[in-house]
């Protein structure tokens, strides 16, 4: 075998800097470097006595265009697991997306319920892996045989474990709500009120938040039952999403409960604030749970 046809060995392992040597390249020539892609969201989660409560707004944009005004923040994981997403859409479900199957494919596996730690670690993994490449900003949320639990996921891979938790360009705003008015023990009523009012200040503060409320309760055991209530002046219709947890970690069986339609109520004008047409609507959505 000649000289010339032999193979070279593939690079060893670790990061590779090439890009970064190439983008210095560029810019000392005199190109700019491309802008971070701006995205607009509010997403909150907080634990309450019985559970986890999230939320969301429903305000999808490109730039300074409202493309989606009822897009779905809040994405199934597992019957027990949901998780909010902040900054690109299409990152933000494909690593749920992703993460979801597995952890289906884990409960096929072990016939046990899974665990919020399990989702927690698979989405860390997948984020750090492509060090903030991938612009998914995550509020895990869920309750298991430990209990619930409650994570913030940032695009390199950092987590947080928190009582409540904001992410997105609305945080700031909400998180002024909870750092407020937030106090161990609350109720469901009293924690889907500050959920609300959380997600609220986040849409009259942020352009890029807006449109509807998408709030997601997950309890331990509990029924599908109608909840109103009131809020700054507001009637929202909400419909509590429970599961029936029997025996976790023993492979028991799943009670399902088919969801309810979307209910969604216009709301009046209250303390002199003007809001646009688009938001006048507030829906408090029903995520459709995925049978097994």
């Amino acid at each position: 075998m000649s000289s010339s046809s032999i193979v070279e060995a593939p690079p060893k392992g670790g990061f590779s800097f090439d890009l970064c040597k190439r983008n210095e390249m560029l810019s000392g020539k005199g190109v700019k470097h491309p802008n971070y892609r701006k995205t607009g969201t509010t997403i909150v989660g907080l634990i309450f006595q019985d559970g986890v409560i999230l939320g969301a707004d429903t305000r999808a944009t490109s730039g300074p265009i409202v493309c989606d005004k009822n897009c779905e923040k809040i994405h199934f994981m597992a019957p027990n697991i949901y998780c909010c997403g902040a900054g690109t859409a299409a990152d933000t479900e494909s690593v749920t997306d992703m993460v979801s199957s597995q952890l289906q494919l884990h409960r096929y596996h072990t016939g046990r319920e899974s665990r919020v730690i399990t989702a927690l670690t698979l989405l860390k993994k997948h984020l750090f892996n492509y060090q903030g490449h991938i612009s998914a900003a995550l509020v895990l949320g869920g309750v298991d045989c430990t209990g619930p639990h409650l994570h913030t996921i940032y695009p390199h891979g950092s987590t947080d474990t928190l009582p409540f938790a904001t992410m997105g360009s609305g945080s700031l705003a909400a998180m002024a709500v909870f750092e407020s008015k937030y106090k161990e023990g609350l109720n469901k009523k009293e924690g889907i009120k500050l959920v609300t009012e959380a997600i609220c200040s986040g849409i009259f503060n942020d352009l890029g938040s807006g449109s509807n409320v998408d709030v997601c309760v997950i309890t331990k055991v509990g029924k599908l039952l109608p909840d109103i209530f009131q809020f700054l002046g507001r009637s929202f219709s909400l419909y509590q999403f429970n599961f029936v947890l029997n025996g976790c970690g023993t492979g028991g069986k799943r009670i399902h409960e088919k969801p309810l339609k979307t209910q969604s109520t216009h709301i009046r004008q209250c303390e002199g604030i003007h809001l646009p047409q688009e938001d006048r609507l507030v829906s408090l959505s029903l995520l459709q749970q995925i049978s097994i």
